[in-house]
């Protein structure tokens, strides 16, 4: 079975230290939820292991099955088996979902292999079915004029083509009313029946009444400083984050 490990992680804006020594390991088929106030670094976790460039590792190793991505360029860390959920999804304006997506499993292809373009529809069309997505949606430029609820599913159809063995998705729930978020978590809980590990970063419970996590994990300080199972979630939302701050501090 795969697994992502994060051993002992720093990470540094410039001269300012975000992630302190975090560890974590997820498996293929677990989701585990990222909880934490604000600047507690749960998103320059999420870019820094995708390969951002703004942000520095400055310690520790991300493993991919036993094999480093801390020397892989973006792509190969995408070929490795790791996706990116954006909080903020960026347009591409002129450039359809299906062409994009045609584009991206081509990439992943070995070189000289072409991509048959029947075949390439059949499964498309197929995960849309899966997803309930109107194959209309195909046509339309990549997240240009989409609602929030539309540029995150858009993100997990990218997701259900591309078959990553991890992904990790920040803040997916950011901007969504109730309907979007029931339907965006529809899409994930389809694709987590396979082989799939996650990495949900949210401030919120709501996430996770729709997307039952494995493990819940609480950041502070650029720390996991507690983990628990689902009702961990439900404690936060209860009590608020002060306590396990206290609680922390008291072990320290």
């Amino acid at each position: 079975m795969s697994q992502l490990e994060i051993k002992d992680l720093h990470i540094s804006i410039g001269e300012k230290s975000i992630v302190k020594g975090l560890n974590l390991t997820i498996k293929q088929g677990e989701v585990h939820a990222i909880m934490g106030p604000n600047g507690t670094g749960k998103s320059t976790l999420a870019k820094a292991i995708a390969g951002h460039p703004d942000y520095t590792i400055t310690g520790g190793d991300v493993l991919v099955d036993g094999k480093s991505i801390l020397g892989m360029e973006v792509d190969e860390r995408a070929r490795s088996g790791l996706f990116l959920a954006f909080q903020y999804p960026s347009e591409i304006p002129g450039v359809s979902i299906a062409n994009f997506l045609r584009a991206a499993v081509q990439a992943r292809m070995v070189e000289g292999e072409e991509l048959d373009a029947t075949g390439y529809y059949k499964r498309l069309y197929s995960k849309m079915d899966m997803l309930k997505i109107d194959r209309k949606f195909t046509s339309r430029a990549v997240n240009e004029g989409f609602s929030g609820g539309e540029k995150k599913r858009c993100e997990i159809l990218q997701m259900a083509m591309l078959e990553p063995k991890f992904a990790i998705m920040d803040e997916t729930d950011s901007g969504l009313d109730i309907d979007a978020l029931r339907i965006v978590a529809d899409g994930v809980n389809a694709l987590r029946a396979g082989p799939l590990g996650i990495m949900l970063i949210t401030h919120y419970q709501r996430l996770l009444d729709y997307i039952v996590p494995d493990f819940v994990h609480v950041m502070h300080d650029g720390q996991i400083v507690k983990s628990g199972d689902k009702n961990l979630a439900l404690e936060l939302e209860a009590k608020g984050y002060d306590w396990v701050k206290q609680e922390h501090a008291a072990k320290a």
